[in-house]
């Protein structure tokens, strides 16, 4: 196995952010996610940033004598560098440096696992190198080593001398590529908005538990000729453990069937052409009727990263779909015999206390997300005939039965269901 990276971290307190420390920390955890090891960092107060090297002249000789101290291979930079500063810093440290966004682009090129993240996450990265291609020559050429340098194999793994031509060309190609992909995921979002089964959605930000929850839903409500062992999705303490998007039925007894998906976890300052390039992805939470925003009310600062995947949603466009705000590792802070915890604010955003891991308030969430379900939804009394086997059987995946018999004339249902297929199976209706 290689040997880890040495990664020195570099950070610039503007204008005495209190979310400096934070944002650093993080960054440590980020750097490790690529299999780096911390070995120290410097950090710098300011006013505004240096133009040319981000972090003052005094302080690039400071980083120099810590790469010599530290046996540093890599510098990260807290913040996005400019293609010039990028520039500057790999001339006077003759070492590689990346910023921020590269180090999410790098662990995202390492995770992606479908087809459509490794063409996503490619786009992203070359819309990302492209005005940076003389800056990021020396970080993106060195091909032994560890796995934080770009040199992952997979997704953008390509000749490194590539000039801005060949680079905008590749990129077409993937783009051309990438709407196909986009196509096929479009058709199989309007086969689920036809089955009329309600769609729940998964967000919040990375490493809150979004993968755990889903799995805990999954062990508890799967369809019972369901593969669990195939179902499950990975769930890792990580940073971005799980970056591809996965829809999931489950039909728990006196409650809808719903389609469950999991998407890729936010964070602060995720680069913007990687929400542009994940839109397709991210359009799961878009079309959802319902969000389930995880938070990890375990972490202290977890009012900042609602926060943040408050801003992400309204960058989606998914800011005005219903949401519960799901507190998970609630166990963490309080005895297990007081969960679930429910709060209904004025605003009326729920807001549940659980713990996915240990099974804790699942039955309570699905309650939470029938009450935000039930504006579209009717109670009704029908009597199928025989004749219509085809109404009896959508009935039964696609609604709540409370009542069924077998009588002389068909079958008597007493159902909740959505209001269109009240509409349309009201000769039906007793």
């Amino acid at each position: 196995m290689a040997d880890l990276e040495n990664a020195l971290l570099v950070g610039v307190n503007l204008n005495h952010d209190e979310s400096f420390e934070r944002s650093m920390k993080e960054l440590g955890a980020l750097a490790e996610a690529c299999n780096m090891q911390v070995a120290g960092s410097v950090c710098q107060s300011m006013d505004s940033v240096n133009k040319a090297y981000y972090i003052g002249p005094g302080k690039v000789e400071e980083v120099a004598s810590a790469i010599e101290m530290l046996h540093v291979d890599i510098v990260i930079f807290d913040n996005s560098l400019s293609p010039s500063q990028l520039r500057n810093l790999q001339d006077a440290l003759h070492i590689a440096v990346m910023d921020r966004s590269a180090l999410i682009l790098e662990i995202f090129a390492s995770r992606a696992r479908t087809r459509e993240a490794r063409l996503q996450v490619e786009v992203a990265r070359l819309q990302y190198m492209l005005p940076r291609l003389v800056g990021l020559h020396e970080a993106l050429s060195r091909q032994g080593g560890g796995s934080g340098s770009m040199s992952n194999k997979g997704a953008g793994e390509k000749k490194l001398e590539l000039d801005r031509r060949r680079l905008e060309k590749r990129l077409g190609e993937l783009r051309k590529e990438l709407e196909q992909v986009i196509e096929e995921r479009k058709t199989q979002r309007k086969r689920r908005a036809k089955s009329g089964i309600p769609r729940v959605a998964l967000v919040g930000y990375t490493n809150a538990g979004k993968s755990t929850l889903m799995n805990a839903l999954l062990e508890a409500y799967a369809p019972e000729d369901a593969d669990l062992d195939e179902k499950r999705v990975m769930e890792k303490d990580m940073l971005f453990a799980t970056l591809d998007t996965t829809v999931r039925k489950i039909m728990p007894e006196n409650h809808h069937p719903m389609l469950l998906s999991d998407t890729v976890g936010f964070i602060d300052k995720l680069p913007h052409n990687l929400v542009e390039a994940f839109q397709s992805t991210l359009e799961e939470a878009k079309e959802a009727d319902v969000l389930l925003q995880v938070v990890d009310c375990s972490d202290p600062n977890f009012p900042d990263q609602i926060q943040v995947t408050g801003e992400t949603l309204k960058q989606l466009g998914a800011e005005k779909i219903p949401m519960i705000l799901v507190y998970n590792k609630a166990d963490l802070c309080w005895e297990e015999n007081l969960l679930p915890r429910i709060q209904e604010p004025a605003d009326g955003e729920y807001r549940i206390y659980l713990s996915a891991k240990k099974g804790i308030g699942l039955e309570e969430l699905l309650g939470l997300i029938e009450k935000k379900l039930a504006g579209g939804y009717v109670d009704m009394e029908l009597m199928i005939p025989y004749t219509d086997g085809r109404a009896l059987a959508y009935l039964n995946e696609h609604s709540v039965i409370k009542k069924q018999s077998y009588e002389p004339e068909g079958t008597y249902l007493k159902v909740q269901c959505k209001k269109q297929d009240a509409a349309f199976y009201a000769k039906y209706a007793l």
